[in-house]
């Protein structure tokens, strides 16, 4: 199982797009873990939406610490063999996660990493 760490703060025009692209994926195995990290708009209730629609996501909801508080909030919670962190105002290529257990898995690594798109 993968372990998905999404630090979320006020990014409720981005956030379903985030989780969408999450839920979505080609790889089902994931446990979608999303911190709610004290968002003044509507972050907090778009997540808990979600979890409701959804069994593999959970969701943190706690006071703003920034996004390395985040991030170590839903570390401690993860529960899958391999862990990967993104943010709220992010999405994924619905085949990421799958390319890259395949690679982590050919080429026998203990880290994958990507690129990105701006």
């Amino acid at each position: 199982m993968i372990s998905v760490v999404v630090a979320i703060y006020n990014v409720e025009n981005y956030l379903c797009q985030c989780i969408e692209s999450l839920i979505t994926q080609t790889y089902t195995d994931l446990e979608i873990i999303l911190v709610d990290d004290g968002s003044l708009d509507r972050s907090g209730i778009i997540c808990d939406e979600y979890e409701k629609r959804d069994s593999r996501v959970r969701v943190i909801h706690k006071k703003n610490g920034g996004a390395v508080s985040a991030r170590k909030a839903g570390l401690r919670e993860a529960k899958g063999e391999y862990v990967t962190c993104i943010d709220g105002d992010d999405w994924l290529e619905s085949e990421m996660y799958e390319r890259m257990l395949q690679k982590l898995e050919k080429e026998n690594v203990d880290v994958v990493m990507c690129g990105r798109y701006e």
